[in-house]
């Protein structure tokens, strides 16, 4: 009952924002407590760094561990899995080192999965010293005398290739096979990231791709281990594990994403931000001769890899098809074609993503914050026209009661006050009280450089 009450809302000390820490030494009476209180146990606890991890509210797994301390909770081997799982889903690579030192300081000795979590963590950070901190964490899996699974050695290859660090991968390859591990498809996924993400990229990244993709063909199963169960029960993915791009859709629903194409879903993925739309094409023909089409995830970096080579109509080709063969649509495609054509500002590119917002809207479908705001961005570079499509956007997140990023409000505000607006127009003011609403709220040293 109380874990009902509090993520209804009831006020908690797990929000330091409305109340700070909580002081129950001083509270007069045990019925008052537990009003308060939103757990009372290691399992109580539990549940809630579930939920909280389940609603992507990461920030506050520090304040419920630190509640958990108040109350003299002694947090549980699972505890702390569960803990940097979210850590892990955040991107909170600070907040996973801590827990793990908590873990010492609680006397349990760090195991190999928990290894695995804080590798992973470094790679979807992508933190500037990745490979020091991996290189860090190897030497304390030695000193702790745990031996690395299968499981680990493609944390860590995913991990090196978030940074792009083709010589660290490709050494982590030759431990794998030295151990006797063949290379899977989340192996080969990660290679072909590295190529991705290296710098300098290898003039040959794109032949290398597809040299990869041919050769995935025959991956092997690297050790089935228990943990890839413990992993399902926790509620994480081999995807969100690996750092792959199609962590967030696994679970989608209308075969948005085929899990046994994915190694094609990080090569398309691949090519998209190449903008290379020979091999994207090169790809597409290898993925047809398997007598495989693609599916959603495949079928959105298609478009955008379209958008971002300047050839719109084929995009806009390839979102017709989609959606006429009777697919689940998805947002996501919606996003990149209106992404893609608002390259470079054409009149029809323009005409293209004004349309396809409007079918957003027909379809009731709704923007996120993350995504309306990042729209809005690009919408308000608009120097010519009617500033049609980013007035449409600015309407859309309104209707939804969405305020979008202070970045983006300024690009936007920035975009009417260059056109020929009366200063007492309702739009111009209006924009210009979220703005100052905005900086106040997270720039407190520009409010007074509002523009007028």
């Amino acid at each position: 009952m109380k874990l009902l009450q509090y993520l209804a809302g009831r006020p908690s000390s797990a929000i330091r924002t409305l109340g700070g820490r909580r002081g129950y030494a001083a509270v007069a009476n045990e019925e008052e407590y537990l009003k308060r209180n939103y757990a009372n146990n290691v399992s109580e606890y539990n549940t809630v760094i579930g939920s909280i991890t389940a609603q992507r509210r990461y920030y506050l797994l520090r304040d419920v561990y630190d509640d958990m301390m108040l109350d003299g909770v002694k947090p549980e081997r699972d505890t702390f899995h569960s803990l940097m799982i979210g850590t892990m889903k955040g991107a909170r690579l600070q907040d996973a080192f801590f827990f793990r030192d908590e873990m010492r300081t609680m006397g349990l000795v760090p195991d190999v999965a928990l290894y695995n979590f804080l590798i992973s963590t470094c790679g979807k950070c992508k933190h500037s010293d990745q490979a020091i901190w991996v290189s860090k964490l190897l030497e304390q899996m030695k000193v702790f005398e745990i031996k690395p699974t299968g499981q680990t050695f493609i944390c860590l290859l995913n991990a090196c290739a978030a940074s792009g660090r083709l010589d660290r991968v490709y050494a982590i390859v030759r431990d794998m096979t030295a151990a006797g591990l063949g290379l899977n498809k989340y192996c080969y996924a990660g290679l072909i990231d590295a190529h991705r993400n290296a710098n300098p990229r290898p003039t040959d990244a794109a032949a290398k791709i597809l040299e990869l993709v041919e050769q995935s063909k025959g991956w092997s199963a690297v050790e089935g281990s228990r943990n890839v169960a413990e992993n399902v029960m926790m509620g994480i993915t081999e995807e969100a594990l690996y750092c792959m791009p199609t962590a967030e859709y696994v679970h989608r629903r209308g075969g948005f994403v085929d899990k046994r194409l994915t190694v094609y879903h990080v090569a398309f993925y691949a090519f998209a931000d190449l903008k290379n739309v020979e091999a994207m094409e090169a790809l597409l023909d290898m993925l047809s001769k398997e007598d495989k089409s693609p599916d959603g995830f495949i079928t959105w970096h298609m478009i955008r890899c379209y958008g971002n080579s300047g050839d719109i109509e084929k995009g806009l080709k390839v979102f017709k098809d989609y959606i006429n063969s009777g697919k689940t649509p998805a947002i996501e495609l919606y996003v990149a074609l209106v992404e893609g054509a608002m390259i470079g500002y054409t009149e029809r590119g323009m005409q293209i993503a004004e349309e396809t917002l409007v079918k957003v809207n027909s379809r009731g479908f709704f923007l996120s914050p993350k995504m309306g705001s990042e729209l809005l961005m690009a919408a308000s570079g608009e120097k010519t026209g009617g500033y049609t499509t980013a007035n449409l956007l600015w309407d859309m997140m309104q209707a939804s009661k969405i305020v979008p990023t202070l970045t983006a409000v300024e690009a936007y505000h920035n975009g009417l006050k260059e056109r020929e607006i009366p200063a007492d127009d309702p739009r111009l003011l209006h924009v210009t009280k979220i703005l100052d609403n905005l900086r106040r709220r997270f720039s407190p040293a520009g409010a007074s450089g509002r523009t007028s």
